[in-house]
């Protein structure tokens, strides 16, 4: 327990440029609009991680100038990528640099999940605090078709192998196994909800969020009448 009440939890955002982001979402928006809301998104999450209580500090992984300036305009530290280099090699790039930085626990959060809120991240950071577990641990959280991962808290930071993409989830609970730790997942509907196709818009807007830069720019896109369901959940 007082390893877990010591410990200062950093939390990781993966970043890559906006220029030809999003493209599974091309049946619904153009090239500058996916770069809009890709965009708007990163602006989002960050705003609510920065902001979360319990974090020492929130850093950015990206090889972007733009992605560099919003992070680093947000309160967020940015440890930067000679070259993008996919997801994976920029978390375990990331992650191998806070390392040996002396950071010792490690919440990996996406950039494109829109509904993310300081009480979702605080929930997770509260969870390892009050773990009576011993120092090495993984918690996990999946995205809402439990193929994907959506976060990772870890302790130490390369407590496991990483791998993001199709079905990382059953991925990083084999990892977990391997290592002999037990399977710490908690489900959070915010951060399940990854915006990579269109039928994720939609989840998104039937949330009725509003106050939302990401929300905001699909108003502005006219997008909100493509899906006449969340049209109204949205008015409601």
């Amino acid at each position: 327990m007082e390893f877990m009440r010591l410990t200062k939890v950093c939390a990781l955002i993966p970043a890559k440029g906006f220029l030809h982001a999003k493209q599974r979402l091309s049946p619904v928006l153009g090239v500058r609009e996916r770069e809009l809301l890709a965009e708007a998104m990163l602006r989002d999450v960050l705003g609510q991680v920065v902001a979360a209580r319990g974090l020492e500090a929130t850093f950015v992984v990206t090889g972007d100038d733009r992605v560099s300036e919003i992070a680093t305009g947000s309160g967020a530290r940015v440890i930067r990528e000679k070259e993008e280099r996919g997801e994976t090699g920029a978390v375990r790039f990331a992650l191998a640099e806070m390392k040996q930085r002396g950071i010792r626990a490690v919440l990996v959060l996406p950039a494109d999940i829109p509904l993310v809120r300081t009480s979702d991240v605080g929930q997770l950071v509260e969870s390892i605090r009050e773990s009576d577990s011993a120092s090495r641990l993984a918690l996990l959280v999946p995205s809402h078709d439990h193929l994907g991962t959506n976060a990772l808290l870890l302790s130490p930071p390369d407590v496991i192998q990483l791998r993001f993409g199709y079905d990382s989830f059953s991925y990083h609970l084999r990892q977990v196994a391997a290592e002999g730790l037990p399977a710490r997942v908690i489900e959070n509907e915010r951060i399940a909800l990854d915006i990579d196709e269109p039928g994720d818009l939609k989840r998104f807007l039937l949330a009725g969020e509003r106050g939302s830069e990401s929300h905001a720019t699909l108003m502005q896109m006219g997008l909100v009448g493509s899906f006449p369901d969340a049209q109204r959940t949205g008015s409601s």
